[in-house]
């Protein structure tokens, strides 16, 4: 099968689905991760610093050994500033790779590009445009999701899990390869926030390890 991750940023992948995306891996799928935006550091843009970000997250590619992602380079900060940017370049590489399965943030994550992402993702990845999708599911992110405030529309209540026991130590060797985007713990973008979550994730369904996910569509085919 052919699946894609749709990451806002750089580290989204990883933080959100990198242990899913090595079980993929394992499973002999082919893994595609596309990344929206590029990268501002206290809000301005850094071509050299940039450059950093993309070397780790090819890096991180890597490290989890999937096989293509691309840059799309919109505009870190501003993809809420014109949704029709993402459906564009979304659009023509989800009908050139033709996923089975499709990963997308949160819709109501605290971070403005990870709602414009979804917002752009649902437009794309209806149902009549795209009938070879079979599952689409919605990722948490660390720092972002969580971060949300507690209004009821803002509850991640994951309704799929994904056993990634044998798969965390890829996860957090992926992570790593993040040299920028990594803080100390207890931050949630620290390897130990990350083993935990994915601790409390296995509890929840009796796994060791696990990430969670909110099912959009799943269809069962005939």
């Amino acid at each position: 099968m052919n699946i894609l991750i749709i990451a806002p940023h750089m580290d989204d992948e990883v933080l959100g689905c990198g242990g899913t995306i090595a079980r993929h891996i394992g499973e002999k799928d082919n893994v595609f991760v596309s990344f929206i935006a590029n990268r501002v550091y206290n809000h301005h843009f850094d071509r050299a610093k940039n450059e950093i970000e993309r070397q780790h997250a090819i890096k991180a590619k890597d490290a989890l050994g999937y096989r293509e992602l691309v840059f799309f380079d919109l505009n870190d900060e501003r993809l809420d500033a014109s949704i029709q940017d993402i459906i564009i370049l979304l659009e023509k590489y989800v009908n050139k790779i033709k996923p089975s399965v499709v990963y997308i943030p949160f819709l109501n994550d605290n971070n403005q590009d990870h709602r414009a992402v979804f917002d752009a993702a649902r437009v794309v990845l209806r149902s009549i445009a795209t009938p070879f999708i079979n599952s689409i599911y919605m990722y948490e992110v660390p720092s972002s999701t969580d971060q949300s405030p507690p209004l009821p529309e803002n509850i991640f209540l994951p309704n799929y899990y994904v056993d990634i026991a044998k798969y965390i130590d890829k996860k957090i060797k992926a992570f790593k390869c993040y040299e920028t985007e990594k803080r100390a713990y207890p931050h949630p973008r620290s390897k130990e926030a990350l083993k935990v979550l994915a601790k409390k994730r296995g509890i929840e369904i009796g796994f060791k390890y696990a990430e969670a996910f909110m099912v959009i569509r799943k269809k069962w085919r005939a």
